[in-house]
């Protein structure tokens, strides 16, 4: 891999494999292998999609998503994309990624998805939940999975409440905003990178992302998101969400142990998968309290 990082990034920047060195790999996601890289005595951020990535990610529309929104300045610029292996370069900002924080700037995380969603710009696409679930079944039907009764059991009760959740106006949204994908920069500014799921959502969809590692961290941001006491209805939307993120990553993860990528990545992607849809009942038995959903 690391030779694969060097020759990308000479090849993308036209430069001589002898003036690129490799400093590390930076760590979080499934689906991507991210490493820091040295030219010329600059850094940058080199990303390389992982096997059967172009399955989930669209990336014409990945690339024009990043143009639209870095006028926003919250992330970092993009030198180079490559939209037919996904490759990508883009600047090194010095700083630590949030999954590493033991406490989180919940003020300048809200901060940067409100600029997102407040924006007023237009994805030429729609995340369309449901229709992405389909897509991401069939995957793993075409290598000879069969969906778990306890799965679509989920699927179903996630069905009854969509229409009273999918009623909320459709904003830009980041579409991945777990932890991993902000950055705290050593002079305490926050950027929010990678745009691989950007697309037209419920603005509460992110901020329920940023309870990838915990649900208690998109507890935390919604206050902070809404700029008041959440209601009843707020939190039961923020569950909704997160359930429905668990039910796409549980597909996801069952594709990559159906690929064979457990052993490859030395990643039980079995497991994973089973604690999504341990996530997923939880979340949606949060909801069943509130019957009028029904």
């Amino acid at each position: 891999m690391i030779n694969q990082i060097i020759s990308a990034t000479a090849e993308a920047l036209k430069v001589d494999p002898g003036q690129v060195e490799v400093l590390k790999r930076l760590e979080g996601g499934m689906s991507n292998y991210t490493y820091v890289v040295k030219v010329n005595d600059q850094k940058k951020v080199v990303r390389i999609p992982g096997e059967n990535a172009e399955k989930f990610v669209d990336r014409h529309l990945e690339l024009a998503n990043i143009k639209l929104v870095e006028p926003l300045n919250i992330t970092t610029k993009t030198e180079y994309f490559n939209v037919q292996n996904g490759i990508k370069i883009s600047e090194y900002i010095e700083g630590n990624s949030m999954h590493f924080l033991k406490v989180f700037p919940y003020d300048q995380v809200a901060e940067i998805l409100r600029t997102i969603h407040n924006s007023n710009l237009k994805a030429k696409n729609d995340y369309d939940p449901l229709k992405r679930l389909k897509i991401y079944e069939r995957h793993c039907e075409e290598l000879g999975y069969v969906l778990p009764d306890e799965y679509l059991r989920l699927k179903e009760i996630f069905l009854e409440y969509f229409d009273h959740f999918n009623k909320y106006p459709k904003v830009l949204t980041h579409g991945d905003s777990q932890p991993s994908n902000f950055i705290l920069t050593y002079d305490n500014n926050v950027k929010v990178v990678d745009f691989e799921f950007a697309g037209m959502n419920d603005p509460f969809h992110d901020v329920a992302c940023f309870g990838n590692m915990s649900m208690e961290h998109a507890l935390a941001l919604l206050p902070y998101y809404l700029q008041k006491e959440p209601t009843i209805e707020d939190y039961n939307r923020l569950y909704f969400w997160r359930a429905f993120q668990c039910l796409q990553w549980f597909n996801v993860a069952t594709f990559k142990e159906m690929a064979g990528m457990s052993a490859k990545l030395n990643f039980d992607f079995a497991v994973i998968a089973r604690q999504y849809l341990e996530k997923a009942a939880a979340f949606l038995n949060k909801i069943q309290k509130n019957t009028q959903y029904k």
